[in-house]
């Protein structure tokens, strides 16, 4: 078991950036793999982007290719989620999740979730 602790999101005006963080204390961090999901309200939480034990493999959902970036410090045992040209529609409550398993776009795989955090855009 892993505890996640989620911050960063906010108010933002389309077109603007925000840069999530999420830090996972303990020694077990770099034996999960990490994603970033999205929950508006009305929808299902989906997957928006993750990334492997090591780095260095990630996946992206569609909607947010070429806008989000996710990346991983294991020493600081904290994973990010960079997000520039934001859109309304990015507005939902973004949560931070780990995985014992090895199919970063399997949302059944994560068992570990934070608490989540607001983002909003604006129009």
């Amino acid at each position: 078991q892993v505890q996640l602790v989620e911050s960063g999101g906010g108010l933002v005006q389309a077109g603007g950036s925000l840069r999530l963080s999420c830090e996972a204390p303990g020694r077990a961090f770099s034996s999960y793999a990490m994603g970033w999901f999205r929950q508006a309200p009305g929808k299902e939480r989906d997957v928006v982007a993750a990334i492997s034990r090591s780095g260095v493999s990630t996946y992206y959902a569609d909607s947010v290719k070429g806008r989000f970036t996710i990346s991983r410090d294991n020493a600081k045992n904290t994973v990010y989620l960079q997000m520039n040209s934001l859109k309304p529609e990015d507005t939902a409550v973004y949560y931070c999740a780990a995985s014992s398993g090895f199919r970063l776009n399997l949302v059944r795989e994560y068992t570990n979730w934070g608490q989540g955090t607001q983002v909003t855009v604006s129009s």
